[in-house]
């Protein structure tokens, strides 16, 4: 900031001793001039501490201000408010990687202080559309549901689905831990991923399982962990996204670097919110969460993306829970919208003792198609996703079907499709902790298919059926 923006900012802060009201994070302040929505603000309280907030309703000389921390404490008498005429900030710097930050952007790992080298925008900045490239490039995940039937390519936003009791902090873990870019088919050591790590009301327990995983994986040095815990005040649970989003852009479009951006959970941003709702008194939606829910996630949610121009890059893995795993509650409901599709677990699979328990039938990556194929993976991959799908859901609905008629009942044919999809289960989605290549599998992919005559593998074009299996007539 230069000598000219600091004087201005130095002129544009007002103090104000007109603290009216305080109600759960919200400060009230009356007889304000010239406040401006999401304009930064600095409460001094009566021991002389300072406490960070933004605007969040500007009305004539009407004001009301959202703490990024606890009111606790607060005199309405001997509590004063600095508006500093500038937006909420991140001081962010290449120094980051390897700390451990609170929302707020402060080491909390015993570590030195960080310089910054810019003060960002905690919302980001506008993008023009045209500047941004389509995700094209695939990530090798090393998990085989996802790399062969959901691939996440480079740039997309990709939300897990969980559920109490469900692994899915394992498994975004060892995704952050396994993540490449694979370039001309080959996974490079030098495109792995940084990865910003926000953790959002997590337990004790859990923030410490994240740390130790990237210790044990060796990804901790290049990676910027954002902890709000379950006891830090709520509402700092609305600033730690856009704080982690804030430093993920700066190492992408100002560092070049490919960054996994990790948002867990979700669900807990989203019951703050609704709680900031309740304390503005505005008329609920859906289940009692805001009815701008929607707007605001995509605000997070749309941070991802390429730039043309810039070889970095930004990747979000978007962790929820899912409230008595309904699909249709409004939390996934709404990220299913925003985002490019979804990787759902099941309870079911978990309880077999399968991991990583992902059901495919509803998981779903909407950009699977740009990143995969000839030049990118293998030119039959399309094809051969297609098949396992087809035949997994043909040996699901034959499951329920034995229930009722037994399985003597069955055809021969329909027992082969029966044999391969828990054969399917068992090895392709329940891989366990290991890090599969890509040619991994789609080799175990063939291999699955070696035990299905030639006339019913329908979707596979009939040269690659010759190449990878052999020619079987029944």
């Amino acid at each position: 900031m230069d000598e000219t923006s600091k004087l201005s900012r130095s002129l544009a802060v007002k103090e104000y001793h007109t603290v009216t009201q305080v109600r759960g994070p919200l400060v009230f302040i009356d007889r304000v001039a010239n406040a401006g929505y999401d304009e930064m603000v600095e409460v001094i309280d009566p021991d002389g501490k300072v406490r960070v907030g933004r605007v969040l309703e500007a009305n004539g000389n009407h004001a009301v201000i959202q703490l990024f921390v606890s009111t606790e404490g607060l005199d309405l008498a001997k509590t004063s408010a600095r508006f500093t005429g500038d937006v909420t900030r991140l001081g962010v710097s290449l120094s980051m990687l390897g700390r451990i930050l609170n929302a707020l952007g402060n080491p909390i790992d015993g570590g030195p202080s960080i310089v910054p080298e810019k003060h960002l925008d905690i919302n980001g900045m506008p993008i023009n559309p045209a500047t941004r490239l389509e995700p094209s490039e695939f990530i090798q995940t090393g998990i085989s549901a996802i790399d062969g039937l959901n691939s996440l390519a480079r740039g997309q936003k990709l939300p897990i689905f969980s559920g109490s009791g469900l692994p899915g902090n394992q498994l975004a873990a060892q995704i952050a831990a396994q993540a490449r870019v694979l370039t001309e088919g080959k996974a490079g050591g030098e495109d792995a991923f940084a990865v910003v790590f926000a953790a959002v009301g997590i337990t004790n327990r859990e923030s410490s399982y994240f740390i130790e995983q990237f210790r044990a994986s060796g990804s901790l040095d290049r990676t910027v962990v954002f902890l709000n815990l379950a006891s830090d005040p709520t509402i700092e649970r609305i600033i730690t996204p856009r704080a982690a989003l804030t430093t993920a852009e700066y190492l992408a479009f100002e560092h070049g670097l490919h960054v996994l951006v990790i948002l867990t959970d979700m669900t807990n941003y989203c019951e703050a919110l609704r709680e900031l709702s309740v304390s503005r008194e505005e008329l609920p939606a859906r289940r009692g969460y805001p009815g701008y829910m929607y707007s605001d996630l995509a605000s997070i949610y749309e941070r991802a993306g390429r730039l043309r121009g810039v070889p970095g890059s930004v990747t979000q893995l978007i962790l929820l829970n899912m409230p008595d795993d309904d699909i249709t509650h409004p939390i996934p409901d709404l990220t299913g919208y925003i985002t490019e599709g979804q990787i759902v677990l099941n309870r079911a699979l978990h309880q077999k003792g399968l991991f990583p328990p992902i059901d495919v039938l509803p998981s779903l990556s909407r950009l699977m198609d740009e990143a995969i194929g000839e030049g990118k993976t293998k030119a039959y991959h399309r094809a051969l996703a297609d098949q396992l799908y087809a035949f997994y859901a043909e040996g699901r609905d034959l499951e329920k079907l034995i229930t009722i008629i037994g399985e003597g009942s069955l055809t021969d044919q329909n027992q082969r499709i029966l044999d391969f999809s828990r054969r399917f289960e068992r090895e392709f989605i329940g891989q366990g902790t290991i890090n599969r290549t890509l040619d991994d599998t789609l080799n175990l992919a063939w291999d699955l298919l070696k035990g299905i005559p030639k006339v019913y593998l329908k979707r596979i074009p009939e040269e690659y059926i010759d190449q990878y299996i052999g020619v079987r007539d029944g």
